[in-house]
């Protein structure tokens, strides 16, 4: 398993609130995060550095729990301690963050999901699908039949979500299984990417836009280009 990761404060935004980690693990898999913080200039960046550190700290420390458990776990901990810093400092009153994490081996990954940070699973057989589901306004629309997808990407209330990391004492993360082949990439990303860089162009870069290693670097300079209104941040998963 090969990984690497990105992140970038884009062309408009001050500051980076977006957060990232990943690591190999001395089975042979890979454990990767990628949380989007909201709630204000500094809020915004405290929930998404604790997520990811709370998250990776208790994954790490508990090497002999079951997968799924060891995730919720993990992700458990990162939302009671963000929560409780927002009920705590008035400076991160609201604060919150979206997490996508996952779990990835030969033969199979476990992916957990708050908020619209999404994972996707590419493979040159069968190109590219979005594993998680956002918790979005506008993703919600979509699923009543009430917008189209294009309508999704340009409506103009696209970054409301409807649940986030700390937002809550308890945390209603989903979780996915994917099964995983030789080849087979998993990208996290934040929505600095996914609102900008369309599945089709993401599927052309990962798969045939050059080396693996440069990918990230790729997406990247695709959202600067076309001016990254948000912060982007993108993991690349390789089997």
């Amino acid at each position: 398993m090969n990984v690497w990761g990105i992140t970038d404060r884009g062309k408009i935004r001050e500051q980076n609130q977006d957060s990232f980690a990943h690591q190999s693990l001395p089975d042979g898999r890979v454990i990767a995060l990628v949380c989007d913080g909201m709630g204000g200039a500094r809020a915004g960046n405290v929930a998404s550095s604790m997520a990811v550190d709370i998250f990776m700290e208790t994954f790490l420390a508990q090497p002999k729990a079951a997968d799924l458990e060891r995730m919720e776990r993990a992700a458990d901990q990162a939302n009671s301690q963000v929560f409780q810093r927002a009920v705590e400092d008035e400076r991160c009153v609201g604060m919150g963050t979206t997490l996508v994490a996952a779990l990835a081996g030969p033969g199979e990954a476990l992916i957990l999901n708050e908020g619209d940070s999404r994972a996707y699973h590419i493979s040159e057989a069968e190109g590219i699908s979005q594993v998680t589901r956002d918790h979005s306004l506008v993703e919600d629309l979509v699923q009543r039949g009430e917008l189209t997808r294009d309508q999704a990407r340009v409506h103009p209330h696209k970054n409301l979500i409807t649940r986030a990391l700390g937002a809550d004492p308890e945390l209603r993360a989903d979780a996915f299984r994917r099964e995983l082949t030789e080849g087979d990439f998993l990208l996290l990303c934040s929505d600095g990417l996914s609102n900008v860089v369309s599945e089709q162009e993401i599927l052309y870069e990962v798969v045939h836009g050059g080396e693996a290693c440069t990918c990230c670097r790729r997406l990247l300079d695709i959202a600067l280009h076309r001016g990254a209104p948000d912060n982007v941040t993108a993991v690349l998963i390789q089997c």
